[in-house]
């Protein structure tokens, strides 16, 4: 037998418009947008514009935007699975197939391709900087350029 307490929702606190409508007292957000494709032939790469706001104290500055590449992802998932406690979410997948020649479109250049990626890469920074445990400077310094020094 369940007892109807445990699951019973919390009442609503009355709030004013002004807190309704205010900064919450701790945020981080994070938005990966607007990739630009670089080089040419094969020397070609993505990059992404990571812009950072928040009004946690962790952090030194309150905005940044840096531009970063996929591989550069990979680099901070890996450190994370080797020095933190937490479960490591997954970055979108290294699109192996879309490299092959002889494709007849542009492969991992390809628009769709890429909002994919950048919408995998967005959930992906989110969730990490979301965990206290992954808040370590080192770590959000890959994302944030040394913001939280």
């Amino acid at each position: 037998m369940t007892d109807d307490r445990m699951t019973q929702r919390l009442a609503p606190k009355d709030q004013t418009l002004q807190e309704a409508y205010d900064v919450p007292a701790n945020f981080l957000e994070i938005d990966v947008c607007n990739p630009e494709t670089h080089g040419i032939a094969n020397k070609r790469y993505t990059d992404y514009e990571i812009r950072l706001k928040t009004n946690l104290p962790i952090f030194r500055v309150q905005e940044c935007s840096v531009r970063r590449r996929y591989s550069d992802f990979e680099w901070l998932r890996s450190e994370l699975e080797k020095e933190s406690k937490i479960i490591v979410p997954a970055l979108p997948g290294k699109a192996i197939k879309r490299l092959l020649p002889f494709r007849g479109d542009d492969g991992i250049f390809e628009e769709d391709f890429i909002e994919e990626r950048r919408q995998g890469i967005e959930g992906f920074v989110n969730k990490i900087a979301g965990h206290p445990l992954a808040q370590k400077r080192e770590m959000l310094a890959h994302v944030s350029d040394g913001a939280n020094d």
